[in-house]
């Protein structure tokens, strides 16, 4: 019988490096394509951020018809998903701003997401009947209950904020980026979005010198790479 295809999640704190380890694990693992689920809620803020969606009130907002309004689609490229709004792609680093982090944070914490994350169920399963899935996103057990291994990347404040210090080439001032870790480290705590399950496997990548070290640490946890030597 022909093996199922697998569901990697990777969630975990702020500035810990989980995009770098998708895009390692994404090097390692056969038929693999990375979905970044975290980017789909980036593209609905960067989207109400520049329209005149931003004047509406955002409590409970349903965060799937914003999504449709805003002509948001999320496409395969190169093993990865990218996403467009209104056919055009949106570069990594208008979805990766400071302006943008922060907002995703205060918005999901206040928003309805109900059926956003069942179009990101669906999406998932679309996907795993042919790859190997790596899933950067945040309430990955909640959204997605069927993840084959799910992960929660950590490591200190200071590794933390040196590496989005270095993120941010050095534009904004340490004790600046500092701050807003902490900031959103408490609005993704009051979301749930830090919530340990009983499968989930915590790795502190805090000693790590490299992102192949820390990727490493969570490639020990997965029986299938193991028994393939991968």
């Amino acid at each position: 019988m022909e093996q199922e295809n697998i569901v990697i999640g990777i969630e975990g704190t702020v500035g810990a490096g989980k995009t770098s380890i998708c895009r390692k694990l994404l090097e390692k693992i056969d038929n693999s394509i990375i979905i970044h689920g975290g980017n789909i809620y980036r593209a609905i803020v960067y989207g109400i951020l520049s329209s005149e969606l931003k004047t509406e009130k955002m409590e409970n907002i349903d965060a799937f018809e914003i999504m449709k309004k805003l002509g948001i689609e999320i496409k395969l490229e190169n093993r990865e998903t990218v996403i467009y709004m209104n056919g055009k792609l949106i570069k990594e680093e208008d979805l990766q701003s400071k302006q943008a982090s922060i907002a995703v944070s205060s918005i999901s914490n206040v928003a309805n997401n109900k059926k956003l994350y069942e179009f990101g169920k669906n999406l998932i399963e679309s996907f795993r009947k042919d790859y190997n899935i790596i899933l950067s996103s945040r309430d990955i057990v909640k959204m997605y209950p069927n993840v084959t291994y799910h992960f929660f990347i950590t490591a200190s404040l200071e590794e933390r904020t040196n590496r989005k210090y270095l993120q941010y080439n050095k534009q904004i001032p340490k004790e600046k980026v500092k701050e807003m870790i902490l900031k959103r480290d408490e609005l993704q705590e009051k979301s749930g979005y830090y919530k340990i399950y009983p499968q989930t496997k915590v790795i502190d990548v805090s000693n790590c010198k490299s992102v192949e070290e820390s990727t490493k640490e969570v490639l020990k946890n997965i029986k299938e790479l193991l028994k393939n030597e991968i």
